[in-house]
């Protein structure tokens, strides 16, 4: 099992992850919204997951995990100059997954997550599920800035999912 996940560690232990993750830090320090958290992506990655064994759709965890982690680590980039949060992780994920050893199909696969993350769909495969366990991560039944949020109401988790 650690020999599956070893290429999602190194994406970890990447220096441009790291950097990226300590500028999303900064951008969020003040944030009273949902923050970009290594816990927010490891969600992400673990609702994929249940998500997957629920709905009976062999998924590689490899692959989830890759997508999670890297999904949003393009944050600081809208932050500071507006680029849509997708592409700059995509842009930032393609060199991180290079570096990682992943394969060119392996790559697309994963990139075409993160790009899609955003995209409503009720699809039944795995761009659907990862789009649905980014919104189910969100814990708003329990965030003090509730009534602030601009998300519509039927999309906030007012109970425990997952």
């Amino acid at each position: 099992m650690q020999e599956m996940m070893e290429r999602v560690n190194r994406i970890w232990k990447h220096s441009e992850y790291q950097s990226c993750l300590e500028k999303i830090r900064v951008c969020e320090k003040d944030r009273i919204f949902c923050r970009h958290t290594p816990e927010h992506f490891l969600d992400v990655a673990r609702i994929t997951c249940l998500l997957a064994y629920e709905e009976d759709l062999p998924v590689d965890r490899e692959t989830v995990y890759a997508a999670a982690l890297l999904h949003d680590i393009g944050r600081h980039l809208q932050y500071r100059q507006g680029i849509p949060h997708e592409q700059a992780s995509a842009r930032i994920a393609e060199g991180i997954l290079r570096d990682c050893g992943f394969s060119n199909e392996k790559r697309e696969e994963i990139l075409g997550l993160i790009l899609s993350h955003r995209t409503r769909s009720d699809r039944k495969d795995l761009e659907g599920l990862f789009y649905r366990a980014d919104k189910l991560s969100r814990n708003c039944f329990a965030c003090p800035a509730q009534e602030q949020c601009d998300w519509p109401e039927e999309k906030k988790n007012h109970t425990i999912l997952y």
